[in-house]
């Protein structure tokens, strides 16, 4: 018997079905000589640091680097079950080979392979690797299985990403929060240098300084002809009165034909990129979208960077393209015939090919699909025929014409033959969308050197200067995709910052960190991400280092480059981080420090009693116990209270039998007190004081 392991419950359902797997149990399908059970996400995870010692348990300078010497896991509590179910099946006597069928990438191998260690399982292993959920592509698939030690090393390139996120991120964080005091400063080994672009980018945007500027125009023919950037509006009014309703003078036309290619089809960051700019989709929101979709079998595998199909999938692209004109319905059938040729590269195609829509969105009643599933699918359906459509064609004229010694400029534009942007167009009219990118330049006039215009108008129009754009999600993800590309030579296998299954959460992690905002579609750094990135050195923050670790990710993935040779790379550059940053000025430490609230003076010290993380407490660190009496936590209000000698009113207090009861409590002054518990001898001071118990509402007499 067969054990198949899906990622998600969803996915499991529909191996199960194509299986004959049709016997429901708990956690689990059977029949026709499988069981076919499934992951929730990640099932197990890397221990926290105090798990490997005592050291580590308290943030502290002393105890860094974090840095395990054997790496420890543990199973996640909230879906310990489902793990226990599995942990069962693997050991289960019945079963002779396990199949992983989980996402057919990294993070996927990674899930399953953290289960089948830590289960101990030695059973022949074999891998599922499909691109699409529909029924032909899992039996397909499962015609196709491959040995599981094909994919040692993407397990090894996991487990090097894995571990250099926790080894940058729980040394990074622990060091600068430690140094600056404060809230707690989240390094990240993505979020990081993301965060610096977005800061780099708000950094220039406060420095830019607006300045005006203006232009003179001439108006004859039906066209406008404008001189260059004028600094003084004088000027600019000197040369419209020189030429107003004066002659122009054509001195040259230029005309040229110019093309523009059909895009590529859609990999995961272009769909998010346009997701967020037509429909105002997050990156996260994308993703779960598409997903859902690949669940659904209406779409293929999401989390790809390839934009091609592979050379086999030709008639597979033909029909797909025939199954979207009869069921997605754009507001026009046009005599189409594809150039499928164009989007076919097997040396292109990764791990899995571009996401395009599949044969069953014949089959389904894609009214039901929610609003948000269908704006996607009909993207990725429309980019299907774009990129297989013809190329779009039109023709610019450029002018130059004189009018009393000045020169002017005027262009235009005109469609020669639509091609790919029929589709584009239909698309934007049945969402009833507009591309704020393009701003349509009209056509200009039939003009020839030598024309003369009499008696132009004339007109002076003002402009500023205008600061670079705020990132948005569409642009912040095309940033993260190109970040160190500019250093890297055109051999290199992946560039940028994180994957494109990674992207969306770092972005998510910012804004939940606090460290950025979204003001519309905006992505803005705030005050505390602003400053975050001010205190971090370069070897934390550069996307160059970053990129080059994903590169070199890649390379551990495809086996060549060792494992360990990586990781002691990442291992080294924590070290040098901490040794380099030991000790930082008070003056620097007073940028994240927090507002405290200054509550009273210690009764048994007279140092300031103020707000902290736990509660509040005193700065002399006298031993004074201020935050609890007999066992109760005080408010606030009741610490500022009992601070001022006031008699003050607790409730809820428990009597040794038992019994809540309501009391004031009088401070008279304080007092040492010790006691023992679990062998250890726990000393301090707390307030002294006498009890008054509230007086007994009188019942009144009945009638």
């Amino acid at each position: 018997m067969q054990l198949v392991i899906a990622e998600k419950p969803s996915v499991a359902k529909s191996i199960a079905e194509v299986l004959g797997a049709e016997d429901r149990q708990n956690g689990y399908f059977e029949g026709n000589g499988y069981l076919v059970s499934w992951c929730v996400g990640h099932l197990i995870e890397l221990a926290q640091p105090e798990s490997y010692g005592e050291q580590w348990k308290k943030w502290n300078y002393e105890s860094l680097p974090v840095n395990p010497v054997e790496w420890k896991y543990e199973i996640k509590l909230d879906t310990k079950e489902q793990y226990d179910i599995l942990y069962d099946l693997l050991h289960d006597g019945r079963v002779n080979e396990v199949i992983c069928a989980t996402d057919a990438g990294r993070e996927g191998e990674l899930i399953f392979r953290l289960v089948y260690d830590m289960a101990d399982c030695h059973k022949p292993m074999k891998r599922l690797w499909i691109s699409s959920m529909e029924e032909s592509a899992i039996r397909d698939g499962f015609a196709n299985l491959q040995p599981g030690s094909d994919y040692d090393n993407l397990y090894d390139s996991a487990l090097c990403r894995q571990e250099a996120d926790w080894l940058v991120g729980i040394n990074g964080t622990r060091l600068f929060t430690v140094l600056y005091g404060g809230k707690v400063l989240k390094v990240g080994r993505v979020q990081t240098p993301t965060l610096a672009m977005l800061v780099e980018r708000e950094a220039k945007i406060m420095q830019f300084k607006k300045e005006p500027y203006f232009m003179a125009h001439i108006l004859c023919g039906g066209m406008d002809a404008a001189m260059g950037k004028i600094k003084e509006k004088t000027e600019a009014e000197k040369v419209a009165g020189a030429c107003r309703n004066g002659q122009a003078l054509v001195t040259s036309v230029a005309k040229e034909e110019k093309t523009i290619a059909p895009p590529k089809l859609y990999d995961l960051t272009t769909l998010q990129r346009d997701a967020n700019r037509i429909f105002g989709f997050t990156a996260k929101q994308t993703l779960e979208y598409t997903q859902s979709l690949y669940e659904k079998k209406l779409a293929t595998y999401p989390r790809t960077d390839s934009q091609y199909l592979s050379d086999d999938m030709e008639q597979t692209a033909e029909n797909v393209i025939k199954a979207v004109f009869s069921s997605i319905l754009f507001e026009e059938n046009v005599m189409f015939h594809p150039d499928t040729k164009r989007i076919l590269n097997s040396k292109k195609v990764t791990d899995h090919h571009a996401i395009i829509p599949t044969m069953e969105i014949t089959k389904t009643d894609l009214s039901a699909l929610p609003e948000t599933e269908m704006k996607i699918l009909s993207m990725i359906a429309n980019r299907l025929l774009c990129a297989t459509g013809e190329t779009h064609r039109y023709e610019t004229v450029k002018a130059e014409l004189t009018c009393n010694g000045h020169v002017f400029s005027a262009s235009g534009k005109s469609v020669v033959r639509n091609g790919w942007k029929d589709f584009e167009d239909a698309f934007k009219r049945s969402y009833k969308t507009a591309d704020n990118k393009e701003s349509e330049e009209k056509k200009l006039p039939e003009l020839s050197e030598g024309q003369v215009f009499e008696g132009v108008d004339t007109k002076v129009s003002e402009h500023t200067t205008q600061p670079p754009k705020h990132f948005t999600e569409d642009s912040l993800l095309s940033a993260m995709e190109r970040a160190g590309s500019e250093d890297m030579g055109d051999d290199v296998e992946r560039k940028g910052l994180g994957t494109p299954a990674t992207r969306a959460d770092i972005i998510e992690k910012l804004v939940k960190d606090g460290f950025v905002k979204r003001e519309k579609k905006q992505m803005i750094p705030t005050e505390d991400g602003m400053k975050l990135i001010t205190v971090l050195p370069d070897v934390v923050k550069s996307p160059k280092l970053t990129a080059d670790w994903e590169n070199a990710l890649t390379l551990v993935a495809k086996g060549e480059l060792d494992r360990e040779d990586f990781m002691a790379e990442i291992e080294q550059m924590v070290s040098e981080l901490i040794h380099t940053y030991h000790e930082v000025s008070d003056e620097q430490k007073k940028m994240f420090a927090q507002e405290q609230r200054v509550f009273g003076k210690c009764p048994h010290c007279g140092k300031d009693v103020v707000s902290g993380k736990y509660g509040a407490y005193c700065t002399g660190k006298c031993g004074m116990n201020v935050n609890r009496i007999m066992g109760k936590v005080l408010t606030e209000e009741q610490v500022e209270s009992l601070l001022a000698g006031k008699k003050t009113l607790l409730k809820g207090l428990t009597s040794k039998a038992g019994k809540k009861y309501d009391a004031y409590i009088i401070p008279e002054g304080t007092e040492e007190y010790s006691y023992t518990k679990d062998g250890e001898v726990k000393s301090g001071v707390q307030y002294k004081f006498t009890m008054e118990f509230p007086k007994k509402k009188s019942g009144g007499n009945r009638k």
